[in-house]
């Protein structure tokens, strides 16, 4: 069993609380708030949509989450996001997504494309939506994104109850459509809870997305997974460290 699917030990000791600790006191909370007038918080300024669909896990697609991605665009070829489980003030960051187009992705190495997912169906589907966007704003942005491709890196796997972000990551995949291999289909309970959230419904949007403009076809080493049934799970292992002034 390989480190990043491997559950963990016995959680800190504690009153159950994700993640364990004490609740922030005053003095911490003032802190930050001068911490917060003071500093520029550039980057995190640059995040300037939320995403909210699904993904499954990469060795297991019976484990599925809904993910929260707050993305900063880099240029037009490139996306990064933070990852979080839900978009309450208590969400937990639990991974980080980076997206590019198909011009870049097709310049990747084979080995490198075959931990990477398409965003075809995803959006297609109506799985990926930016709640609270009206569709007609938020339209020509998913006709760009239909064409990436993206990697999803997994560091906390809270939908197995870990307390903490444990263990090595987790390869994270699209779900994808059944026509070229490995189908799997977002569980129906975790569709109708976001879409209750949110006042959505997916299927409205997947019949509303129907004559959107997506590739004619994907890279065909990307959703490795789904045309091989082989996932990527990660292990860890003892190395020797690598000393300064070794060649």
């Amino acid at each position: 069993m390989a480190s990043s699917d491997r559950s963990p030990g016995e959680m800190p000791p504690g009153d159950g609380a994700v993640p364990p600790g004490k609740p922030m006191t005053v003095g911490q909370q003032v802190l930050d708030m001068g911490a917060q007038m003071m500093q520029s918080m550039k980057p995190l300024k640059q995040m300037s949509q939320h995403v909210c669909t699904f993904a499954v896990y990469s060795h297991d697609v019976s484990r599925q989450i809904e993910a929260h991605h707050y993305v900063c665009r880099a240029n037009q070829d490139f996306l990064q996001c933070a990852v979080f489980d839900s978009d309450d003030s208590n969400a937990h960051l639990i991974g980080v997504e980076y997206v590019v187009s198909g011009r870049v992705f097709d310049s990747l190495p084979v080995e490198e494309q075959k931990l990477w997912h398409s965003h075809a169906h995803e959006i297609k589907s109506g799985l990926w939506v930016n709640p609270r966007v009206p569709e007609m704003i938020s339209r020509s942005e998913l006709e760009d994104l239909a064409g990436t491709y993206g990697k999803f890196w997994c560091t906390w796997q809270v939908d197995r109850g870990d307390r903490l972000p444990l263990g090595a990551p987790s390869l994270m995949m699209s779900p994808q459509e059944g026509n070229m291999g490995l189908g799997v289909n977002v569980n129906a309970e975790l569709v109708i809870q976001r879409d209750a959230t949110y006042g959505i419904s997916t299927d409205g949007l997947k019949s509303s997305r129907a004559d959107l403009q997506v590739p004619a076809m994907t890279n065909p080493y990307a959703d490795y997974w789904q045309k091989t049934g082989k996932g990527f799970a990660l292990d860890i292992e003892k190395t020797e460290i690598k000393l300064i002034g070794d060649s």
